[in-house]
């Protein structure tokens, strides 16, 4: 079992997204749509609007995380949202999950970012296992409103 390779995705890698990024959104109870899906990661490319890692076993992809931009105010600094994180089946039990927030944490502190945010679902607790091992913790001060427009 090789430890995967874990490198920033462009566009060359949207082949290889399409399919994890369509699995991550039926994962949240979505339909499937690798058009869709193909349009709004290559807009997010193209934009620079996000940040996409991308963890490779040779040619294949097995999973991915996705970083929004975002700073506080109250901290006057950068922060990073991790919105996606996704592991492919066949890449489960094998450490990419690690390995994607490991280079997420990296790329945090090349840019000074004064932290990194993420959400989860809360029954989803394999993932949360995997946040709080590698070192995140819940919040305890704060609740998180939403309005849908």
């Amino acid at each position: 079992m090789t430890s995967p390779t874990v490198v920033r995705a462009d566009a060359s890698h949207l082949d290889a997204l399409v399919p994890l990024f369509d699995g991550y959104r039926q994962f949240y109870g979505q339909a499937s749509d690798p058009e869709g899906a193909r349009a709004f990661l290559a807009e997010r490319l193209d934009r620079g609007e996000s940040v996409i890692f991308v963890a490779l076993d040779g040619e294949t992809a097995l999973g991915f995380t996705q970083l929004y931009p975002s700073f506080t105010s109250v901290g006057m600094r950068r922060l990073w949202i991790l919105n996606d994180l996704f592991v492919a089946p066949q890449g489960r039990r094998r450490g990419v999950g690690q390995a994607l927030l490991a280079r997420a944490r990296r790329h945090g502190l090349e840019t000074g970012a004064v932290r990194l945010t993420l959400s989860t679902a809360t029954d989803n607790v394999s993932a949360q296992t995997l946040y709080e091992a590698q070192g995140w913790r819940r919040d305890e001060d704060f609740y998180t409103y939403n309005l849908t427009l």
